[in-house]
């Protein structure tokens, strides 16, 4: 019978993974991922703006024959004045607000709504960046509206 036999080398080898890999996991928890969830700085105006801006979903919006559903259907919004928009759904049926495109904010996370926005209740985000957004009703898609985020001019 012959006996295998092992080396130092294999165990330092082995101690090497080991110590490598902890050190991965280290840094990752410990670096790299609260640094990667830190929300940016963004101005304190911006965070709080002087004026709300409000988009109804007005009665009737779910009749593909109605004209008017997101009502200002085309918004300019300017950052720190008015960039809290908050969608309120006057209607009697369920509606969402969804980006034609995908939309995240670097501050506020991803743009439109969870889920549907019922009867009654609102749907409300906080614009920090410039962006031109289309944006509609998924069980819906004749209602659309657009948003334009710019700076502020003064």
């Amino acid at each position: 019978m012959s006996q295998a036999t092992t080396t130092p080398a294999y165990g330092i080898g082995v101690m090497t993974v080991i110590i490598a890999v902890a050190a991965s996991i280290v840094f990752y928890q410990v670096f790299y991922l609260p640094e990667s969830l830190l929300k940016p700085s963004v101005d304190e105006h911006i965070l709080h703006p002087t004026e709300p801006r409000i988009i109804n979903i007005i009665m009737g919006s779910a009749d593909a024959q109605q004209q008017d559903n997101f009502v200002p259907k085309r918004v300019d919004i300017q950052l720190g004045i008015d960039n809290h928009v908050t969608w309120d759904n006057l209607d009697d049926t369920a509606h969402t607000v969804t980006p034609n495109h995908r939309h995240a904010d670097s501050y506020s996370g991803e743009f439109g709504s969870d889920g549907v926005v019922m009867p009654g209740e609102k749907y409300e985000f906080l614009f920090t960046e410039s962006a031109e957004i289309g944006y509609f009703c998924s069980p819906h898609p004749w209602m659309t509206g657009e948003l334009v985020i710019t700076k502020q001019r003064f």
